[in-house]
């Protein structure tokens, strides 16, 4: 106990004098304060360091606690981005709340949200495991890993009550930052413009993010060239400087084991040297102990701000001290941190497209003017111009107009050079087997906004797929596409004679080889922002046969050998947040096809009729790590053609099945069929680790020829079938296992698929 007493009061009596030396050295400035009445001026430098510039935020809360009045702040990269966001009138509180919430691989990674995709961009990333894009027939590497466009729309969304503040000197507390002016090796001192513009261009750290430019000067990460911005502090007038550094030090031999560490450096170098002297700039040097950190430990910010926090409490005796020197307390900022969730826009101004017209990308942007745009829409709509590609950089300001009461949105698009792209995918399942994809892309071959896209399947079956889309957005879009798709499949034979009236040919199962050419042309358009319709024509050559039993002349048995031709109209909805393993969203459906015209007619049973189906659903989150999927699906035939090779056959798991061929668990692929059908699918999926699921489905269905005649689509089910699977997402998609069975059959079965569907 007197032990304790003693180290108390020891601590507290180096407290004390700690104060009165930091008065006395400081004395001659408090004496010519009281002469000219001014107050003591209190500059801030907040150092770069990714991640470890968290530590910041504790260092501000250990200011508060002082109640010292800061004047000025002055930082570079992550020091910038904080320091900015202080200045701006948010409190050491409000950071640390936010920057718990962000998460920043996401951000690093410029990942969009499924639902706020087109159709379009959605089949791309779900469709191909890996994207190589060419510039003049070699392959262009990226200059950066993300253009930044998530990280500048949260900047500008906080920063939004400070949007029309374009001299940073008029922040509640006067602040600039440094970028690098790439070109030049030369700093660049950012103290006006779009506050969101400058602290990205401040933090945009090289081969992660892409250049910012701004006023013809191409801009990097400022710690380049001046990390610990003192002497620029300095000289707006300061009186006593606080400076925090969270930089890397120079490591020694036993660190330097591989080619990463030697870089990072050799970067470190001029930095490192140049410390010397500002430290001894510096009247209140803080350095918090995060050497445990790196510049991407932004999992452990809570741990990092405690550091920081710390690390400024050993210097709260002269915090405390310059807080009792200055004649004015901290007053709270008169503009208000972003705290309305919506605006308004009264125009859009875009600088900078050439190849691409206007109405393409306010097609993308989604923005519907003067009605009131949650901030999540509108920074979904600006990562959604951003996803396609096409464009290598979007900034944009947001500006009150004050005529009408709403915003102006400036922005300015720099279009990527690069045209053409090779794709390659993987897949395999029961139904297809193995296959490898290649696709070929290329934009901008007859017009603007036009693309081209080729996909060759090679593998057990060879399968082609192509389509020319010429996209307008919210107007009228035109597509052409062309497909060819093939597989062979053994299904009961009974099932091949009850629908083809083949005779006992004494086997129990047939091999039913099936090819089909579609060629398609179609007007296509959104509305709603999120609903795709469409309508166009159709024509089709079919080819049913099967090996396993004869036909005429002792050939194989053809069942159909026609081409179709039809009209047809669709309309879809999808705003799940995954395709495979959904936890939010509603997804639709629709599709109608009118067939007029057979004219070969091979089965001679051709008369006009007309197919519809639907397929609606819904996913919900039961808890943090579990979902719940639900679907009902249902289609008919309208017409007295006695022609099935257009029946709905049923059985099988995937997606992406041509025709009228529906997934049904607890069946092998075309196991049962009629002309019409209704189906429930409910599923219950668990993401017991990051990326892993286990999930258990029940399936149901009444299917029969004229079912919704009858009215038996509303009675006991008559096909039911269970499965549990697993699945792990992975870059070449999901990898699946599933055992299904049902008690109609009674035996199970495995059913196996690998790789996006395609």
């Amino acid at each position: 106990m007197r032990h304790f007493i003693k180290n108390t009061y020891l601590h507290f009596m180096k407290k004390i004098l700690t104060s009165l030396i930091f008065i006395l050295q400081f004395g001659f400035v408090l004496q010519a304060q009281n002469d000219s009445d001014q107050d003591l001026k209190v500059g801030l430098v907040l150092s770069g360091g990714g991640a470890k510039g968290l530590a910041h935020i504790g260092v501000l809360k250990a200011i508060e606690d002082a109640g010292l009045r800061i004047d000025y702040i002055g930082g570079t990269s992550m020091g910038a981005i904080i320091g900015a966001m202080y200045a701006s009138g948010y409190s050491s509180h409000d950071l640390d709340s936010i920057f718990k919430s962000v998460d920043f691989q996401k951000l690093i990674q410029d990942e969009v949200p499924r639902s706020a995709k087109t159709f379009y961009e959605k089949n791309n990333s779900e469709r191909y495991a890996l994207t190589l894009p060419f510039d003049n027939f070699k392959i262009a590497i990226p200059t950066a890993i993300s253009k930044g466009q998530n990280v500048y729309n949260l900047y500008s969304q906080l920063l939004f009550h400070v949007r029309d503040v374009d001299n940073f000197e008029k922040l509640p507390i006067p602040f600039f930052c440094i970028a690098t002016d790439i070109e030049k090796g030369e700093p660049v001192i950012l103290d006006r413009g779009y506050l969101p513009q400058a602290i990205a261009a401040s933090g945009a750290l090289p081969s992660v993010f892409e250049p910012v430019a701004i006023d013809d000067k191409l801009l990097i990460d400022g710690g380049v060239v001046n990390n610990f911005p003192i002497d620029e502090v300095k000289a707006k007038g300061m009186d006593v400087i606080i400076g925090v550094d969270v930089q890397d030090e120079l490591s020694d031999r036993e660190s330097l084991k591989a080619a990463n560490e030697i870089l990072l450096q050799i970067s470190n170098y001029r930095t490192a040297l140049s410390m010397k002297e500002k430290i001894k700039k510096t009247d209140v040097y803080i350095k918090p102990d995060i050497t445990d950190f790196n510049v991407l430990s932004f999992d452990q910010g809570g741990k990092i701000f405690k550091k920081g926090y710390y690390a400024a409490i050993e210097h709260s005796s002269v915090l405390d001290s310059l807080a009792l020197l200055q004649k004015k307390h901290p007053e709270k900022s008169k503009l208000r941190p972003y705290a309305k969730d919506t605006i308004s826009l009264s125009r859009i101004q875009i600088k900078g497209y050439d190849r691409y017209s206007r109405a393409y990308i306010r097609g993308k942007l989604r923005f519907k003017m003067e009605e009131p745009i949650t901030f999540e829409k509108f920074n979904e709509g600006i990562s959604n111009l951003s996803a396609t590609n096409n464009f290598k950089a979007i900034q944009y300001e947001l500006k009150h107009n004050e005529a009408s009461g709403r915003e102006d949105l400036m922005m300015r698009v720099e279009e990527s050079p690069t045209d053409l792209f090779l794709r390659l995918g993987v897949h395999y399942d029961d139904l297809y087997k193995s296959a490898v994809l290649v696709n070929l892309t290329q934009k901008h071959l007859l017009f603007d906004d036009d693309v081209v896209s080729l996909d060759f399947v090679l593998g057990d079956r060879i399968r082609y797929n192509f389509e020319y889309y010429l996209d307008k957005g919210f107007y009228w879009s035109f597509g052409i596409k062309s497909r060819f798709n093939s597989f062979l499949k053994p299904i009961d034979f009974n099932f091949v004679r009850e629908r083809a009236g083949s005779e006992d040919a004494g086997v129990r199962q047939v091999d039913v080889e099936l090819d089909d050419l579609t060629n398609q042309i179609y007007l296509q358009s959104v509305f709603r922002e999120e609903f795709s319709f469409g309508a166009g024509l159709e024509h089709k050559y079919l080819q049913i046969e099967s090996e396993t039993i004869s036909g005429q002349d002792s050939n194989n048995a053809v069942f159909d050998n026609s081409n179709y031709f039809s009209t047809y109209g669709f309309l879809k909805f999808d705003s799940f947040d995954d395709k495979y393993f959904p936890s939010r969203g509603i997804y639709f459906d629709g599709d109608f096809h009118l067939y007029f015209s057979s004219p070969d007619d091979f089965t001679g049973l051709f008369d006009e009729f007309s197919i519809a189906k639907a397929k609606l659903g819904f996913a919900m989150p039961v808890t943090k790590t579990v979902s719940f999927n639900a679907f009902s699906e249902g289609g008919f035939k309208i017409g007295n053609t006695a022609l099935n090779s257009f029946d709905f056959i049923l059985g099988g798991y995937g997606n992406n099945l041509i025709n009228n061929f529906i997934p049904f668990l607890g069946y092998d692929f075309l196991s049962f069929g009629a002309d019409s059908f209704v189906k429930g699918l409910a599923i219950v999926d668990w993401e017991f680790v990051r990326k892993n699921h286990l999930n258990f489905s029940a399936n149901f269905a009444n299917v029969d020829d004229r079912l919704f005649d009858t009215g038996e689509w509303f009675s006991k089910p008559e096909y039911t079938g269970y499965a549990i699977g697993y699945g792990l997402e992975t870059f070449l998609g999901p990898i699946e296992a599933k055992y299904t069975w049902s008690p109609e059959r009674g035996k199970g079965l495995w059913l196996f698929n690998v790789g996006f569907w395609f």
